[in-house]
């Protein structure tokens, strides 16, 4: 792609586009290992939010095989855990009517139905939701203004959006007023963040367009017209392969081996890679659990999951 340099591009893009506080560059070409294209990160010096740049005009290229398998051997403990998550903060009685944005496969929605919810998706490559008997939809400006809802997920979405203050806009217009709206995304001020830098698995420039910390999320959810409810700090599968696929990273040429291979996937690299990445995570894994519970235990976890609620409906949740 064509190399455009920060220092030649116009004021007015250097202006943060959720509080137009001034962004710097944070770190500097970091690579997508599947395309080998480089990115910088900024961040705002106001209220935190990164943002890859630039962001290509036409993604469709980036996620080229993405889609499918991304949770491995562990797809079905997440979804349990999203599923108890959702029964935590929403505590209905009887489940009414639930949207997943960007819900991927549509497992998550599989299982929310199997549980009493109405369930509704997007996906910006529907056909394996589809195919298994969802009603999905390619962006949520299909959904027809009558439609509301009594639960909105964004699973690890949100930071693939181009227009993060335009979509929650548009899901609060969606969203009963005692609706909740769950959010999951990466912690750019995590440890994991701030250790491994460039090196970060959960970074996955350019796919992720926006970079969130609590700071920056809350802001975003105030512009938007939501009040935070309850925060979590890890998910622990998401966590757990930051640590093993980001220390891989840091000293294997190739990057990604070990997920790629959880997702049954065949690296571009020689056996030896594959091997040491294999042995290396199995004992790293040992490491890691530990780290993970740090992590979540000082709110400087990989993950940030936040409950909010439209701001005209309180509770007596506590943060």
């Amino acid at each position: 792609m064509e190399d455009l340099s920060w220092q030649d591009v116009d004021s007015s893009v250097k202006r943060c586009p959720l509080c137009a506080g001034k962004l710097y560059v944070r770190l500097r070409k970091v690579e997508d290992p599947s395309s080998r294209d480089s990115f910088d990160v900024l961040r705002c010096d106001s209220c935190g939010l990164g943002k890859t740049f630039p962001v290509p005009s036409d993604l469709a290229p980036y996620y080229e095989n993405y889609h499918g398998g991304r949770h491995g051997a562990t797809a079905q403990r997440c979804v349990k855990r999203r599923i108890s998550i959702v029964g935590d903060t929403t505590r209905a009685q009887t489940p009414g009517m639930m949207l997943d944005i960007g819900c991927g496969d549509g497992s998550f929605l599989l299982a929310a139905r199997k549980c009493g919810w109405r369930v509704q998706g997007t996906e910006f490559n529907p056909y394996a939701a589809r195919q298994r008997g969802l009603d999905v939809v390619t962006d949520i400006c299909e959904i027809p203004d009558t439609s509301v809802f009594d639960c909105i997920t964004l699973w690890h979405s949100l930071e693939h959006l181009r227009d993060p203050l335009s979509t929650l806009r548009s899901i609060r217009s969606h969203l009963f007023p005692t609706g909740v709206l769950l959010i999951a995304v990466p912690d750019i001020d995590g440890i994991q963040a701030k250790l491994f830098a460039r090196k970060w698995y959960h970074l996955d420039v350019p796919r992720h367009l926006y970079h969130y910390s609590k700071t920056s999320l809350s802001a975003l959810l105030q512009a938007t017209g939501f009040c935070p409810v309850q925060w979590r700090h890890q998910e622990f599968e998401y966590d757990l392969i930051g640590w093993l696929q980001s220390a891989l990273n840091c000293f294997l040429p190739t990057p990604n081996v070990l997920i790629n291979m959880l997702m049954g996937r065949s690296p571009r690299c020689g056996a030896a890679e594959k091997v040491t990445s294999c042995i290396s995570g199995a004992v790293l894994t040992g490491l890691a659990v530990p780290l993970v519970a740090m992590g979540s235990l000082i709110n400087r976890g990989a993950t940030l999951i936040v409950a909010a609620h439209p701001c005209d409906f309180q509770r007596d949740d506590k943060e």
